[in-house]
């Protein structure tokens, strides 16, 4: 709740008058309460996970022309019924954990110092934050995905998550309550180290989980956006980890490839890919390739 009762007050208390977006934020919050503005994280994640997948999952069940050939794993198509019931599992690891894990948690936020007041942060500050927000949580995201691929880890707690050997956006949320604790932590070490606004903290969790939806779309579109950003991994590079499976040892960094590359755990990713790269050039050579990916031959190569 602001400590200012009029625009006028805020704006004597700043020495400025108030910009366009620090009055809209005034006239929404100044009477709500810091834990009633921290709680719109459960709506904003309800939103994300339910509608940001849906796009994506039209167009696998549609079938929709031009766009198979963006399929990471073409011959994997899961039906309606079993992609509703991976979001039905989803929606109940947020109700009973998720969401009240937002419920309780107020306090730490209160702790680690995210405010709710004026001024606003400005665009540059909320994106530098942001950066380092998702530096923090790859890092310490791709040890504790690396620890969950031992034997005891995998076993009890991460198979749950690989049960989608071609994964669809709905499935990046799904996993065991305990792995969706564990990997609350590396997601709030940034804002604990760097606190900030509750709307930087908002945009944040909101994006990380439509990073997650991304990276396991299973469609590997060359227009996105996300192709511009610097060590990105993306679909492509995800899908590889789940691929594999259980046994996997490579490729698991959440956002970039710098760690994955640094401790040498891309290794079986970039000499698959060197590989069948090789297999489309002589394809091509040939006048056989016919839109042939990595994914695609992998799959026949296995099967054989």
């Amino acid at each position: 709740m602001l400590p200012y009762k009029t625009i006028q007050e805020a704006s004597g208390v700043l020495g400025r008058n108030l910009s366009t977006a620090e009055t809209i934020w005034f006239n929404y919050s100044a009477n709500k309460s810091d834990y009633f503005l921290y709680c719109h994280n459960i709506i904003f994640l309800f939103v994300v996970f339910s509608v940001i997948p849906f796009p994506l999952i039209f167009i696998e069940l549609a079938r929709l022309a031009g766009f198979d050939r963006y399929k990471i794993q073409p011959k994997v198509r899961l039906s309606w019924p079993e992609m509703f019931r991976c979001y039905k599992d989803v929606m109940r690891i947020f109700l009973l954990v998720v969401g009240p894990l937002q419920l309780v948690s107020f306090p730490s936020i209160k702790m680690i110092g995210i405010r709710t007041g004026l001024p606003l942060p400005s665009g540059w500050e909320m994106f530098a934050q942001l950066l380092v927000y998702f530096l923090i949580e790859d890092y310490t995201n791709y040890w504790i995905h690396r620890f969950l691929h031992n034997k005891w880890g995998y076993e009890k707690i991460h198979r749950v998550h690989h049960e989608y050997t071609a994964p669809i956006g709905y499935a990046a949320p799904y996993a065991h309550w305990a792995e969706v604790l564990i990997l609350g932590i590396p997601s709030f070490l940034g804002p604990a180290m760097v606190p900030g606004h509750m709307i930087t903290f908002w945009l944040w969790i909101s994006l990380r989980n439509i990073e997650a939806i991304d990276t396991h779309s299973g469609y590997d579109f060359p227009w996105s956006p996300t192709k511009y950003i610097p060590f990105y991994g993306g679909a492509e590079y995800h899908d590889y980890h789940h691929y594999v499976g259980g046994q996997s040892q490579s490729n698991f960094a959440s956002v970039f490839t710098y760690c994955d590359y640094i401790y040498g755990t891309d290794k079986g990713y970039r000499y698959q890919k060197k590989i069948f790269q090789k297999l489309k050039g002589e394809l091509k050579g040939n006048g056989e390739q016919n839109g042939v990916s990595y994914r695609f031959s992998t799959q026949d190569l296995k099967s054989d």
